[in-house]
């Protein structure tokens, strides 16, 4: 989806930046010119479909394209350096798998099975088409790693369980074992060393390899997973809760002895980043900077001995792990350590990125071809009569707010929760403001999404906002349990999608010209999960917040915001509960809002605020 996006504004500039904007736009053309006289000898395999993902299976579906607009952000790859797969072909994927494996792959039970989740019929070619064309990109990596002597990128891959006659552990084809399976077939008769650091062992690698000399497979992972027996291998087991030391120390004394010994004329590293400490299902204790220390150690091996190197992404489980392996791959292309953005930002980095290759006339136009075609609705309000509003916010029509919600990802996210065929509406005439729904079907039953907003100029005084009224995200499919209880004010669990539509919203606010988005956060929650990207309007409201969230710091969410709810967080000299009242928050897009934000005078006038303003928890606040 935003393959287009990503290499078509490689050459567009940036919009109007935050504070410290310049700086990073200084440094990123000066990577540019940098670049433009060393390019990297680095390629990256990607296409559109790597998003696609079951509902249940825990891979991030936007990891590749989160990593890639990070990169493309920081002017660190070219178009010509990013290349589509094909599907590996079935006698390609014949070379490790057996052909009654093949045809029991027809059958939904048996990808039941392999990902642990029910597989529908219509669902079964799906994974099957998501797993082929990974395992062609790591064909195609392997290809531009032997035939450019560069470092290759597949930014997928990595299906390291599945084995000769079957898959398990989310991997229907193992992608590395074809592709070395194809480079042997057409007479690449250098050794291969699969350097796995996943943390779960490359079994299925190690089985389809095992009487093979000339194919090394190195893993070091939380438990066995089957037979560790072959005639070129190293399989090391060292149990949960890994940290940093015991990891880089089990890699320092194990992995330069393989490769002094083994000699490998190109290595398949499986970067798996669900080691680390915030993978949401791992159970090592793994840094970011553990991370990005083993990263580098294995390049620095490849090439002291002059192998060719292909790098797989392979596990790494939530929406924070795109950063591990972006962290990565920006130092392999600069040699210089670049932070990754947080998730919200990144968003926003995403959608600005999307929007512009967008064509204004697709976003207003009635129909998905562009053109100036009127409709009936298109003649209210010229003729005589009493005029109605035809156009979302007066500028998008429903076509163009498909548009926009189809191509930053919000539809496909819904789909991936289960909801196949997501149904938008707009209500034009609400008296409160003009209304966005998105229901999960064509029967309109199940409400996900529904969000009401204005244009306005009195909510701030000499600005032109982006109000919003109203704004819901639930999940009527999911159940609350003990580990998930319901937040005030909800009847179903959330999307998990504030971010995405958080973002969307500053988008559709910047194509309009408006000075920011503003709202009034109806609990502290909302306030809390926004708070680090706005600012209330009141320094007296923005003085309160601050002191909420330092008295409730090691408080979760849920229980923290009930506790405001219920006045459980009283004023520490008079006993007097915190009442949470919605004060306006805003987010400037333009210095004639941010002055009313930021700087030293809103920082003076919260300071003052915050004289004497002492909170504290009252009995239970913390439970």
């Amino acid at each position: 989806m935003f393959a287009r996006a990503y290499t078509e504004t490689m050459e567009q500039g940036k919009g109007e930046r935050a504070p410290g904007g310049l700086r990073r736009a200084v440094r990123r053309q000066w990577r540019r010119l940098r670049y433009a006289a060393h390019p990297p000898a680095v390629r990256f395999i990607y296409d559109p479909a790597y998003e696609r993902n079951l509902t249940g299976v825990p891979l991030d579906p936007l990891r590749a394209d989160r990593i890639l607009a990070f990169l493309v952000d920081e002017r660190l790859i070219r178009r010509e350096e990013i290349s589509a797969p094909q599907p590996a072909a079935l006698k390609n994927v014949l070379l490790v798998h057996a052909p009654e494996y093949l045809e029991a792959l027809q059958r939904p039970e048996t990808l039941t099975r392999i990902l642990g989740l029910e597989v529908s019929e219509d669902e079964l070619d799906q994974v099957l088409d998501l797993q082929r064309l990974m395992a062609g990109g790591t064909i195609q990596a392997t290809r531009w790693a032997l035939a450019a002597r560069c470092a290759a990128i597949n930014l997928g891959g990595g299906f390291h369980h599945a084995g000769r006659r079957g898959g398990m552990g989310f991997c229907v084809f193992n992608d590395v074992a074809v592709a070395i399976a194809r480079l042997r077939q057409r007479g690449f008769s250098e050794r291969v060393l699969v350097v796995d650091l996943d943390l779960h062992d490359g079994n299925g690698t190690r089985e389809i390899f095992a009487a093979d000399q000339t194919v090394h497979t190195f893993s070091v992972h939380n438990e066995h997973w089957g037979d560790t027996a072959a005639v070129a291998s190293t399989s090391i087991a060292l149990g949960g809760g890994v940290g940093d030391e015991l990891y880089l120390g089990t890699l320092l004394k194990s992995l330069p002895g393989v490769f002094e010994s083994f000699r490998p004329g190109l290595v398949v590293y499986v970067a798996g980043c669900d080691v680390a400490e915030d993978d949401a299902i791992g159970n090592w204790k793994v840094t970011a900077d553990g991370i990005f220390a083993r990263d580098r150690f294995v390049v620095d091996l490849v090439r002291r001995h002059g192998a060719r190197l292909v790098v797989v992404l392979g596990g790494g489980y939530g929406d924070a792990s795109w950063r591990h392996h972006a962290r990565f791959l920006a130092w392999l292309l600069t040699g210089s350590a670049i932070e990754p953005p947080d998730n919200e930002e990144l968003t926003l980095m995403r959608f600005r990125q999307i929007k512009a290759t967008l064509d204004p006339v697709r976003l207003t136009s009635t129909s998905g071809h562009g053109g100036w075609e009127l409709t009936e609705d298109d003649l209210v309000g010229i003729l005589p009569g009493v005029p109605r509003h035809t156009r979302f916010l007066e500028y998008f029509s429903k076509v163009g707010i498909e548009l926009l919600l189809e191509r930053f990802g919000i539809l496909q996210q819904l789909r991936a929760r289960g909801f196949k065929a997501p149904v938008v509406h707009l209500e034009l005439e609400h008296p409160l403001g003009q209304t966005l729904k998105i229901f999960g079907g064509p029967d309109r039953r199940e409400l996900l999404v529904e969000l009401r907003v204005h244009r306005s100029a009195r909510a701030v005084i000499g600005c032109e906002v982006l109000e919003v009224e109203w704004l819901l995200l639930q999940n009527p499919r999911e159940p609350f349990s003990g580990s998930r209880a319901p937040l005030p004010g909800q009847q179903h669990p959330g999307l998990g999608m504030l971010r995405e539509i958080f973002g969307w919203l500053v988008v559709v606010s910047e194509t309009l010209a408006l000075d920011g988005i503003v709202f009034r956060p109806s609990h502290y929650h909302v306030a809390a999960l926004s708070h680090r990207y706005t600012r209330f309007l009141d320094p007296a409201a923005e003085a309160l917040m601050r002191a909420l969230e330092r008295v409730l710091a090691e408080v979760p969410l849920e229980p923290a915001s009930r506790a405001v709810e219920e006045g459980r967080v009283v004023r520490a000299t008079t006993g007097e509960p915190v009442r949470w009242e919605g004060w306006m928050l805003a987010l400037a897009a333009t210095d004639r809002l941010r002055v009313r934000t930021e700087g030293e005078t809103y920082e003076a006038a919260v300071s003052a605020a915050a004289t004497d303003l002492r909170l504290q928890p009252d009995d239970g606040a913390g439970t």
